[in-house]
């Protein structure tokens, strides 16, 4: 039997570009996918998808039954697609999926050993205001790692608040795009948005903290 397994999937369009055209089954591609999106809903480190939220959160259980998740989930580890690694959680051993990057590779080494402790691995949820990542999905489409990265970044510079009426007015705009979106966020931190109240407050450190952070590319000056 070939060994489908690629090693070395740290960057999204890795997977994309090298792996994802090799995937024929349809069931193996949306376990991949969703494994994706919740890990990067998460917060805390490190960050994994255990077997139990997959069948809660995903309703994969309930379209496919549990036979073909299990089966697409072994097929998406053999492929190299996503880590696997059995966990204490809660006094059981449970199932967790890890991104297949290095630094994933090393935490789940250390949680072996006892040499790591699990942090807080929740959804990012703000109670009383919309995820980030349910408003690029309803309004523009299908999520994908690369761009859940760069949600991930806005989440923590912007006000939620500000994040949903920059995604209301990009669709009155139908500008239905994260660049003109994440333009829009940029424009309030400098400018200020609405009376200029919250002028350059959506978090310390000025306008210059979003202009020239890992994201600054994403606004052209």
């Amino acid at each position: 039997m070939t060994n489908k397994r690629l090693a070395g999937l740290a960057e999204p369009d890795v997977f994309f570009a090298r792996v994802m055209p090799q995937i024929q089954d349809v069931a193996e591609l949306r376990v991949i996918l969703s494994v994706f999106y919740l890990l990067y809903q998460k917060q805390g480190s490190p960050r994994f998808v255990t077997y139990g939220e997959l069948l809660s959160n995903s309703g994969l259980a309930g379209e496919m039954g549990e036979e073909v998740l299990r089966r697409a989930l072994s097929s998406a580890v053999e492929r190299g697609a996503v880590l696997r690694a059995t966990l204490d959680l809660d006094g059981s051993p449970q199932d967790a999926y890890f991104a297949n990057t290095e630094s994933d590779k090393e935490a789940i080494g250390k949680l072996r050993l006892g040499r790591l402790r699990m942090g807080e691995a929740t959804p990012s949820r703000r109670a009383g205001s919309p995820n980030i990542f349910s408003l690029y999905e309803e309004n523009i489409g299908m999520l994908t790692p690369m761009i859940a990265d760069e949600l991930r970044e806005a989440e923590k510079l912007y006000p939620s608040q500000w994040v949903s009426d920059a995604f209301k007015e990009a669709v009155a705009l139908n500008k239905r795009n994260w660049r003109y979106i994440s333009r829009i966020l940029e424009r309030w931190a400098i400018e200020g948005k609405d009376s200029g109240e919250n002028r350059q407050s959506a978090k310390k450190g000025g306008p210059n903290k979003y202009i020239k952070g890992q994201y600054g590319h994403l606004v052209k000056r």
